[in-house]
Parts: structure tokens; sequence; C-alpha cells
């Protein structure tokens, strides 16, 4: 055999910049970590975080800072558009009044230049042949007319008196209903118990729905059959019929819709939980865990329960916007929250009934249920691909 020769050449050491292009740039990530980069990566999540927190922050301090309550009322100020159009009318000394419009029930409102509502005004008695009304600011006379709508003001020449622009409510920001009561205040008390509701979801599903679908999971056989015999049981009666029953045991209110959404609310997470656990009691850490001595309930809260953390969050972000939901559908049919108290879903149904006159009664309440429908089904979708481990770059 002969030897082979090794050049000197191929001895010598490598330039440093060649062994560089093996250094690893990115820096190294925990798995919450990458989770939560991908998370703030997520625009809609990021956005319906934040619209989540200032709704939270707005049911919890808006209704203190408010100068109204939500059982406060005024009758003389009911149905405020939170948008107006101001006239202005100066009489021959120079002292001018500035009014607006509502053109749904023919009432002229006294409003400063700040745009905050400070009186009805009274006209003389009503022509109901003419479909008239005359109105006395000084020395002038503005007379109303709305025998054909819209309704108009007309000046003492005939001629029609025209308005100043759009102007903002800034005594009622979300104007007034048929009682005089603030739709601002009562939105965010409405926020208040939809937040409650969902607070409430959130924790049965977390003690009862999570330790009750893990313990079926693990112990399988006779024990889980039964379990989920219960759980079927439970899912097949409608939730109305449980908040009809208990309102013949309690008062109907709050209270019966939170122990109604309690008692029911559970058995999706638990069926949910039940997967995971069936599919992760199989792995060689939980045979190596229960080698070692470990018994049902540190395998579950050690190891099961924790590897299933991700699908745990996403199925809960999904099932809040749910219970709101309920909540906001129970009281519109008048199952929930009971006058004066206020409820997205009792707004809803006040409102209903003057759509046609006062449309923006009902945008209100509508819009704060979607958004928050919508905010919470982002965030859940946000969290879904966050936590999967198979989109981890």
């Amino acid at each position: 055999m002969s030897e082979e020769t090794i050049a000197p050449a191929m001895w010598e050491k490598l330039d440093r910049s060649a062994s560089e292009t093996e250094v690893i740039a990115t820096p190294s990530l925990t798995y919450w970590q990458d989770v939560r980069k991908r998370l703030w990566a997520n625009k809609p999540a990021v956005v319906s975080i934040g619209f989540i927190v200032l709704l939270i922050l707005a049911a919890i301090f808006g209704p203190i800072f408010s100068p109204f309550s939500y059982s406060d009322q005024n009758l003389k100020l009911a149905n405020l558009p939170p948008v107006f159009e101001p006239y202005r009318v100066t009489d021959s000394s120079g002292a001018s009044t500035r009014f607006f419009l509502n053109a749904s029930n023919f009432n002229l409102y006294q409003v400063s230049e700040g745009g905050q509502v400070e009186e009805i005004i009274r006209g003389e008695r009503k022509d109901m042949l003419k479909k008239r009304q005359a109105f006395k600011f000084g020395d002038q006379a503005v007379t109303l007319d709305y025998s054909s709508l819209p309704a108009k003001l007309l000046n003492a020449d005939g001629s029609v008196l025209r308005p100043e622009g759009l102007q903002w409510n800034m005594t009622y920001l979300f104007g007034t209903d048929q009682l005089g009561r603030d739709v601002l205040v009562r939105q965010m008390i409405g926020a208040r118990i939809s937040l409650t509701v969902a607070f409430v979801a959130t924790l049965v599903n977390f003690f009862i729905g999570i330790f009750y679908g893990g313990i079926a999971g693990y112990v399988g056989g006779k024990t889980d059959a039964v379990m989920m015999r219960i759980v079927e049981i439970i899912s097949t009666i409608p939730l109305t019929l449980y908040v009809i029953l208990l309102m013949v045991v309690l008062d109907s209110g709050l209270i019966s819709i939170v122990v109604a959404i309690g008692s029911v609310f559970w058995v999706d997470m638990a069926r949910m939980v039940r997967g995971q656990i069936l599919m992760l009691k199989s792995q060689d850490y939980v045979a190596a865990a229960r080698t070692m001595g470990a018994g049902t309930g540190r395998i579950l809260t050690k190891h099961l329960l924790p590897n299933s953390v991700g699908p745990i969050l996403v199925t809960l972000t999904m099932l809040i916007p749910s219970a709101i939901f309920i909540e906001s559908f129970m009281s519109f049919i008048g199952l929930g929250v009971t006058p004066p108290l206020a409820s997205w879903g009792t707004l809803t149904s006040e409102a209903v009934e003057t759509l046609r006159a006062y449309p923006h009664q009902l945008f209100f309440p509508a819009a704060a249920i979607s958004l928050t429908m919508f905010a919470f089904n982002f965030l859940g979708d946000g969290l879904r691909d966050a936590l999967d481990p198979r989109l981890r770059k």
C-alpha cells in the first residue's frame, strides 16, 4: 500500500470569517416567548386585546365618573339624539338663542355654544289642523311646520331657517332613551353585566370543566362512561329551560342568569379537556411519572393539564362571547336583568320599539355586542395560531 501524502497547506487554520457563517444569528426563544412574539405580530388579536382592556376599564370606572346614574330619569329630555343641527335666532336687542329641533318628536331644545343641552323650549299651542307651532325668541317668531316631513323651521317672513351645521351632544354623548336616561352610562352598566357573566363563565369552565374532563379522560373505564353520560344529559336540556326553572325558585334577574350559566356552561370545556387527556395520557412521560409513584392528582395537575393549556386557552376565549350572547339574548326576551338595571339585551329590546324614530338607541347596544363578539373571536384565533407548535419558526 502506498502512503498518501498530505500537503502542509491542508493543516493551516481556517479563516475565522468562514467559521462565522455557521453562527446562529437569531436568539433562542422559549416556547412562551415565541407565543408572545407571534401573538403581538397578529394585528387583529392585538387590536382585540386593546378593545377588551378599554371595555373592562369603561365598565369598571365609567359609571363612577359619569354625572348620571343608569336609573336617573328626565322625561323633558327624552329621546335626545347624540348629534344634532343647532339653529340660532337673534332678536332686535342682540340676544341670541341656540337650539335644535328633534325631528322625531317635534320638540325644540336650547343648547349652549359648547353643545350642552340646557332645557326644552315651550312654544304656543299647536295648530293641529295646519300642523304648526309658533315659538317666541324675544321679539322674533319662529314657526315649526311639520305638515310635511322632514319638519322645517320658518322665519316670520316665511323663509326657511337654516342650521349652523352638525354638533355633538356634549351633555348626553350617546343621547337619551324614551325615559330620558343617559344611554352612555347604561351602555357601560350593560358592559359590566356582560363582563360579569363572562367572568363567571371563565371561572366555571376553569374549576369545573377542566378538572371534570381531566378526571374522566385520565381515569377512563366505567368512571369515564358515567361522567360523560352526565355531561350528555346536561347538554341536551336547553339553557332557556334552565333559566325558566330557576326563575321559579329565584327572582328573575342577573342571579338566575349567572346560576344557569354556571350550572351548565362547563360541558363543552369538559369534552375538549377529556379528548386532550385521552391523547396525552399514553405519552412516555406520563408512564414515567406513574412508575415513580405519582398519584392521579399530581399527574393531572403537573403533567397533563399544563400540556393542554394551549387548547384550553383557545376554547376558553371562544366560550366567553357565547356566554355574553346568551345573557344578552335572555335579557332581550325578558328573562334576564330586571329594570331599571341595564343590560345590552334589555337596551336592544327597548330600542326595537322605537327603531324607526330613534335608530341610534339600537345602534349602540348592537354595536357593543357585535364588537365584543369580534374581539373575543379574533383573540381566540390569534391564541390558537400563537400556541400551535407546528407554526413555530
